[in-house]
């Protein structure tokens, strides 16, 4: 009885041994124990290759046309007739308003009549002058007489210039009753209408003509852009520093792109007092008249760089106005380093001046939660997804 008891507790501490076992077996198979190591996580990461880009900068402009000209009468008169409407476009030479003023064809009437008589004056002068001559190459009257009658041609024939000058200016005076363009152009409003009392005096314009064939666009820059403006561009003057600039762009005031390309011309030559800045002008070409006078649009400069640091916004960070990026060491571990970039961003990206250089591993995205010394695993991209939205 006692050997049947002592067999059964053996057999009953056996199985509790095995059993002890089994279950360590099980752990030791199983998940990790709490407390042990994280797994490494997989970062979207990019190599910085030096590239070319081209940064925009955008200014504020107003829109005039090559020439805005105001059209008046140079007489009295009334409006007999409007040849043209609001809007129209004119060629140089096209008759616009007829001034009704009967004066000045009388005016032409009496100064040809005036002509007329002088001429006459004249004959007679000559006649006078062509007897007296002979008899005094006779003797038979004095010299006097010869250089009396002379003397009075030469009279006559003043009067004659006086006359002819006068009907000259009745027939100009007559001919600024047609009132015709100076220009090429596009005409404005017609503030007086059929029957209107003009003169030149007049507060108002007839109309206004203007030569929109080319647009200028007129901005400014502050006096720091327009020190790097000449820093940035060769030249010894500011002529030559306007060669190198390329293309510049319009954008019209429905943020629509302009399709005709335009060239800075002019930098006035003082800076403005009052506003701290320097006034720019850009010319660009307008064949199909889309753009009028007194119109408002940006005036898009790009600077092209080469060989510099570009990197997408989304892999940086700002941290008390400062731009951070973490950038990968060869153990796999991240490092936060600081960089500076350009004042102007190129669509989605930056160009960085200090803190990169070529053949650094950067994350590109996904560093919310990373913490400087974080190991991670590198999932290289290629250029042409990262940088797919670079011009």
């Amino acid at each position: 009885m006692k050997t049947r008891l002592l067999s059964a507790t053996v057999i009953s501490s056996a199985l509790l041994l095995l059993s002890a076992c089994g279950g360590g077996n099980q752990q030791a198979g199983g998940a990790p124990a709490a407390g042990g190591p994280p797994p490494v996580q997989a970062f979207p990461v990019f190599k910085v290759s030096p590239r070319n880009a081209t940064l925009n900068s955008d200014y504020p402009a107003t829109l005039q046309g090559q020439q805005n000209i105001e059209i008046r009468p140079k007489i009295d008169g009334y409006i007999d007739h409007i040849y043209i409407d609001e809007g129209s476009a004119v060629k140089k030479g096209q008759v616009l308003f007829r001034i009704s003023a009967p004066q000045y064809a009388q005016d032409v009437n009496n100064s040809a009549a005036a002509v007329s008589s002088a001429e006459a004056d004249v004959n007679a002068a000559q006649l006078q002058v062509n007897k007296t001559k002979p008899l005094v190459e006779k003797d038979i009257i004095s010299h006097y007489e010869l250089e009396s009658a002379q003397l009075t041609l030469q009279a006559r024939k003043a009067a004659l210039k006086q006359a002819k000058a006068n009907l000259a200016n009745s027939r100009t005076n007559l001919g600024y009753t047609t009132i015709t363009s100076p220009v090429n152009g596009v005409v404005g409003t017609i503030p007086y209408k059929l029957g209107s009392l003009v003169n030149s005096n007049t507060a108002q314009p007839l109309t206004t003509v203007s030569n929109i064939g080319n647009i200028y666009a007129y901005f400014s820059l502050n006096e720091k852009q327009l020190l790097d403006f000449s820093r940035h561009y060769e030249g010894r003057t500011l002529e030559a520093k306007l060669s190198k600039l390329p293309p510049v762009s319009l954008l019209l005031s429905d943020g629509s792109n302009y399709p005709e390309k335009g060239r800075v011309e002019t930098i006035s030559g003082l800076i403005n007092t009052q506003t701290g800045s320097a006034s720019f002008r850009a010319t660009f070409p307008n064949p199909m008249r889309l753009i009028r006078s007194g119109g408002s649009a940006t005036v898009r400069i790009p600077q092209n760089l080469k060989d510099v640091i570009v990197i997408p916004q989304k892999a940086t960070y700002e941290l008390q106005g400062k731009r951070f990026v973490f950038v990968v060491d060869g153990s796999g571990k991240v490092k936060n380093t600081e960089i500076q970039i350009m004042d102007l961003a190129t669509g989605q990206y930056y160009v960085v001046t200090n803190g990169l250089k070529a053949g650094d591993t950067v994350i590109l995205e996904g560093t919310s939660n990373l913490q400087d010394g974080t190991a991670v695993k590198p999932d290289m991209q290629a250029d042409g997804k990262v940088y797919q939205d670079l011009n």
